[in-house]
């Protein structure tokens, strides 16, 4: 009975491994907002700024999603691609660079 339930484990977690899926995307609360004419998002009272990057939403209107994690932190999606990642407080978190070795 031990390897039959050890079995079905396994089963599971290559499940989610292979699905690429972070169980934390899955497991938080998600919210359907539109984007504004300067590329903000209202939520909660709060503005989050989308940053410039070669996949910014450049048409005002569209739709796009705003994870609240269970630590409070926010990120925000369009599709599969997640724009940014915000503190509780709706601040950016700015991403480091990597340095070439």
């Amino acid at each position: 009975m031990r390897s039959l339930c050890a079995l079905q484990e396994n089963k599971g977690q290559r499940l989610l491994s292979g699905w690429g899926a972070n169980l934390d995307d899955i497991l938080c609360e998600q919210h359907e907002r539109t984007v504004s004419s300067d590329n903000c998002v209202s939520f909660e009272g709060k503005t989050l700024q989308i940053p410039k990057d070669e996949y910014r939403c450049k048409d005002i209107r569209v739709k796009v999603r705003v994870h609240r994690y269970t630590d409070g932190t926010l990120s925000l999606f369009h599709g599969p691609r997640k724009l940014a990642d915000y503190d509780a407080d709706g601040n950016i978190k700015v991403k480091e660079k990597k340095k070439a070795a």
